[in-house]
C-alpha cells in the first residue's frame, strides 16, 4: 500500500503523525507533501516524518489562491510520479483535485462547518471530487453519501491517552515548579483562507488580557505572529511539538485559536475561547463542548473574557472538576487514529461495513 498525504498546517501533524507511524511499522509506503505554514515543517522534522516542502504562506486573498493553483500542479506532478494507492488530507483540494485527475480514491477528514465559514472555498472546490470524508458526529453539516460520520475529533487522533502521556519533566525543564499555577494565552495569526473577514484579539486587547490576568497567576503566550515588545517576556519556553504536555498541566487557557481551544477540552483544561466564529454560525464541536460536556467557553465579547477568566483562576480545585468532565468525554468517543488505521487498511470495504454498522466505531475507545 502506497500513501500520499499533503499537510498544510500544524494541526495536519498532529492528526496523521501516529497513522503515519503505525502504518509505516506494517510496511506501508508513505510520501508527504508539506506547506510551509507556521511550525508545520518544525514538526515534521521533530516527528522524523521525511517530508517534500510544497508552497509558503502566502499574504492577502490573491496572494493564498495564486498558491493554491500552483500546490494544485505541484501535488498532481509528485502525486503522478508517486502512483499511489490512496490520497488523503484535511479538506484539502490539491488531494481531492490529484485524486481525481489520477482515478484514485481520496479520504479526508474535515471538522470545519461551511456554513460558519464566510467563504467556504476549499468546500466547495473540494467535495465535488472527494470519494470519502470523515467527519466528527458534532459536525451540523451533512456531506450525505460521502460522509463517515465519527464519534470524535481530530485532537484525540493525538491527544487520546492510548497516543498522549504528559510528562512534567518538559515544564520542570522549562523552569516551572510542581506548584505553580499558571495560565497560556494564544493567539493565531488569522490568515488562512476560511480567516477571510475573521479575526480574535486586537493588539489592545491582548496586551489587557495579559496585563490583567498576570497579576493572579504566571502567564505564557503562544503567538503565530510575532509578539509585539511589551509581551516578549511572556512567550513560551518551549518547542512546538512541547506544546500540548504544557497545556495538559496549565491551570487556564485563554485564545482566539480553534485548535488549541478542543486540544485543552480533550485535555481537561478549561479554556476561554474569543473570536468573531463565536455565536449563532459556531461549529458543532465547540458548542458541544461547552454546552454538553462543559470544558470550555465560548465568548464573543473580548472584553468580558477577563471577567470569566478572573472567575476560573479563582475558583478551588477546577481541575479536578475538569478531569471528571473529560473522563466523561473520553468514554463518549473514540480514537481517531486507531479507527483510520482500520479504516484505511480495509477501505473500500471498511466504507460499506461502517455505512451498515457505524457502531463498529466503539471498537477503538
Amino acid at each position: 500500500m502506497r500513501i500520499f498525504i499533503d499537510l498544510g498546517h500544524p494541526a495536519h501533524v498532529h492528526l496523521y503523525r501516529n497513522f503515519i507511524k503505525i502504518l509505516s511499522n506494517k510496511g506501508v509506503e508513505f510520501l508527504v507533501t508539506a506547506r510551509n505554514k507556521d511550525v508545520t515543517i518544525s514538526l515534521l522534522n521533530a516527528y522524523n516524518i521525511p517530508f517534500v516542502q510544497v508552497g509558503n504562506l502566502s499574504k492577502g486573498q490573491i496572494g493564498i489562491f495564486k498558491e493554491w493553483i500552483l500546490r494544485d500542479i505541484q501535488i498532481y506532478k509528485i502525486a503522478r510520479r508517486f502512483n499511489p494507492t490512496y490520497l488523503m488530507g484535511l479538506l484539502n483540494p490539491t488531494i481531492a483535485h490529484s485524486a481525481f485527475l489520477l482515478r484514485k480514491p481520496s479520504i479526508i477528514f474535515n471538522d470545519s462547518e461551511p456554513e460558519a465559514i464566510r467563504f467556504p472555498i476549499a468546500d466547495w472546490v473540494t467535495t465535488p471530487f472527494v470519494d470519502t470524508i470523515i467527519v466528527p458526529d458534532s459536525l451540523r453539516h451533512s456531506y450525505g453519501a460521502k460522509e463517515i460520520r465519527v464519534s470524535s475529533y481530530k485532537e484525540l487522533a493525538y491527544l487520546h491517552p492510548n497516543h498522549f502521556k504528559p510528562d512534567f519533566k518538559i515544564l520542570s525543564n522549562a523552569g516551572i515548579s510542581r506548584n505553580e499555577e499558571f495560565v497560556l494565552i494564544r493567539f493565531v495569526a488569522w490568515k488562512a483562507y476560511h480567516d477571510i473577514s475573521e479575526g480574535g484579539f486586537s493588539l489592545k486587547q491582548k496586551l489587557k488580557l495579559v496585563k490583567e490576568l498576570s497579576q493572579y497567576a504566571t502567564v505564557f503566550v503562544s503567538s503565530e505572529s510575532l509578539l509585539p515588545k511589551e509581551l516578549e517576556k511572556y512567550r513560551l519556553p518551549i518547542p512546538p511539538q512541547h506544546i500540548h504536555h504544557f497545556l495538559y498541566y496549565a491551570n487556564l487557557l485563554v485564545c482566539d485559536s480553534q485548535t488549541m481551544t478542543t486540544e485543552a477540552g480533550v485535555l481537561g483544561t478549561p479554556a476561554i475561547r474569543s473570536n468573531s466564529f463565536v455565536g449563532s454560525r459556531d461549529m458543532g464541536n465547540f458548542i458541544e463542548l461547552e454546552r454538553k460536556y462543559g470544558l470550555i467557553y465560548n465568548i464573543h465579547e473580548p472584553e468580558k473574557v477577563i471577567e470569566k477568566a478572573l472567575e476560573l483562576i479563582e475558583q478551588s480545585n477546577i481541575k479536578k472538576i475538569w478531569e471528571k468532565k473529560r473522563k466523561q468525554l473520553l468514554r463518549d468517543k473514540i480514537d481517531l487514529t486507531s479507527f483510520m488505521v482500520w479504516f484505511v487498511e480495509n477501505y473500500p470495504e471498511s466504507f460499506e461495513e461502517f455505512k451498515e454498522n457505524p457502531e463498529i466505531q466503539y471498537r477503538f475507545r
